[in-house]
C-alpha cells in the first residue's frame, strides 16, 4: 500500500487552457443535484456552496443540472432553471466562483421521458415529451415529441447556452447521460423512431446532439467553451449500452468533435472501471474516449470513495477508499486516460479537498457521507422509482 508522501499528485495541479477558459489545476466539481433552487433561482447557501467548494481549490464548478427553458423539462420543483427570470441568481453563482478564482459552467438538461406526468403543478398541463414515449424500452412514459417540439426543444438547449455566456459563465455542458431526455436519442432502446432523429444507426440518434451543439457554437463567441456529458449507465439501468463496440463511441467522439465541442465528460458510476475488458482490461469508458479524442477529456466515478453515487442515493454509506485510490487516479492520469478529474461527493463532504491534495494532507480529507447530500424529500424522485429493480 502506498504512503502519502509516495504519492504526489502535483501532475494535477498544472493549469490547462480549453479556448478562453484557463483552469489553475485538473480539478472539476462535477453536476450534482442539490435541489436547493426556487423557482428556478438558487437559494443563498446554493451559491455559497459553489463559493466554499472554489475557494478549497478546485478549478471549475459545474452546477447542478439546470433545466432548459421548455415547459416540458420538469415538473420538480426544486430544480434550477436557466432562464431569462432566473439568469441575475445564478449570475451571483459566477461571480461568487470568480471571486475565489475558479471558473463556473451550467449543465443545461431536460428530463424527457423520466419527467413526472401530470399532477396539479404549474406545468402539469404540458406533455412529457421523449424520442418514442419510452422511459427505457418496455417502459411507456409519456408519448413522442413530433419533428417541431424536437427542433423547440433543440432550440431551448442553445438559447440556454447564449444566457450562460450573459451571465459570464466560461462555458455550458450539455447532459446527455444517465437516461435522461439526450440520453434517450442516444439510447436505441427508448429511441425507434422511424424519422432522421432515430434509427438503427448512431449517426441519426445523434442528429439532435450534432444540431444542439453546432447551434450552440455558432452563436457563442469564440472563447466559449461547450462541454459534453455522456454515459453508457443510467439511473434505470446499469447495464445499458449506448455503444456496442469502441467504433461506436468513436463515431461519437468524431461527431462532437467536428460540431464544436471542447471538452468530452463520459460519465462513469467508478472512474476504473474497464469498458470492453475483453479488449482491453483496464481502459474505463473514459480512457477509451480519450483515444479517440483531440479535445480534453474528463473522467468521474467514486474517486476516493468505495460506494458509488446512485447507491448512496438509496441508501448505503459511502466509506473512504484511502491512499490507493488517489495512487490509482494518479496512475491513469500520467499514462493519459484523461485530462480532468472530476470530483463530486468528496467536495461536498470536504470542500477542501482539493487544496488538501494540494498540500499533500489526503488522510486529512473528511470523509463524505450520505447525510453530506442534504437535499429534498428523495422520495419526489421519480427516477428512484424507476431504478427499483436496476442491476449492478
Amino acid at each position: 500500500m502506498p504512503t502519502e508522501k509516495q504519492i504526489d499528485l502535483s501532475p494535477l495541479f498544472q493549469p490547462l487552457t480549453i479556448r478562453g477558459m484557463t483552469l489553475r489545476n485538473r480539478f472539476i466539481l462535477p453536476a450534482m443535484q442539490r435541489k436547493w433552487c426556487t423557482d428556478g433561482r438558487p437559494e443563498p447557501h446554493l451559491v455559497e456552496y459553489y463559493r466554499r467548494i472554489a475557494a478549497g481549490g478546485t478549478a471549475l464548478i459545474t452546477t447542478e443540472a439546470l433545466m432548459v427553458d421548455h415547459p416540458s423539462a420538469t415538473q420538480v420543483p426544486h430544480y434550477g432553471w436557466l432562464t431569462e427570470q432566473t439568469k441575475d441568481g445564478w449570475r451571483e453563482c459566477v461571480e461568487a466562483v470568480a471571486a475565489e478564482g475558479a471558473s463556473f459552467m451550467p449543465q443545461v438538461f431536460h428530463e424527457g421521458a423520466i419527467r413526472k406526468e401530470g399532477g396539479d403543478g404549474p406545468l402539469a398541463a404540458y406533455p412529457t415529451l421523449s424520442p418514442s414515449g419510452l422511459a427505457a424500452p418496455g417502459t411507456p412514459a409519456g408519448r413522442a415529441a413530433t419533428i417541431d417540439e424536437v427542433r423547440d426543444i433543440r432550440d431551448a438547449f442553445i438559447g440556454s447556452a447564449l444566457l450562460a455566456e450573459e451571465i459570464g459563465a466560461a462555458g455550458v455542458e450539455v447532459h446527455a447521460c444517465h437516461g435522461y431526455l439526450l440520453d434517450q436519442f442516444l439510447w436505441k432502446g427508448t429511441n425507434r423512431r422511424q424519422d432522421e432523429y432515430g434509427g438503427e444507426d448512431i449517426r441519426d440518434r445523434l442528429r439532435i446532439h450534432r444540431e444542439i451543439v453546432e447551434g450552440i457554437r455558432a452563436a457563442v463567441s469564440d472563447d466559449f467553451v461547450i462541454s459534453f456529458r455522456f454515459s453508457q449507465w443510467k439511473e434505470i439501468d446499469y447495464g445499458a449500452k449506448n455503444f456496442e463496440t469502441p467504433e461506436e463511441l468513436q463515431t461519437l467522439v468524431s461527431i462532437m468533435e467536428e460540431a464544436g465541442v471542447d471538452l468530452l465528460h463520459p460519465s462513469n458510476r467508478r472512474f476504473w472501471l474497464p469498458e470492453w475488458p475483453d479488449l482491453d482490461p483496464e481502459l474505463s469508458i473514459t480512457g477509451w474516449t480519450k483515444r479517440f479524442s483531440r479535445v480534453p477529456v474528463a473522467a468521474v466515478g467514486s474517486v476516493g470513495l468505495d460506494t458509488d453515487v446512485m447507491d448512496n442515493l438509496r441508501g448505503a454509506e459511502a466509506h473512504n477508499a484511502g491512499l490507493p485510490s488517489f495512487a490509482e487516479m494518479l496512475r491513469r492520469f500520467e499514462r493519459g486516460d484523461f485530462d480532468l478529474i472530476a470530483v463530486g461527493r468528496g467536495q461536498i463532504g470536504d470542500p477542501n479537498w482539493v487544496r488538501k491534495a494540494a498540500e499533500g494532507a489526503i488522510t486529512e480529507i473528511r470523509p463524505f457521507t450520505r447525510a453530506d447530500l442534504r437535499t429534498h424529500d428523495p422520495s419526489e424522485s421519480r427516477v428512484l422509482k424507476l431504478a427499483a429493480g436496476a442491476r449492478d
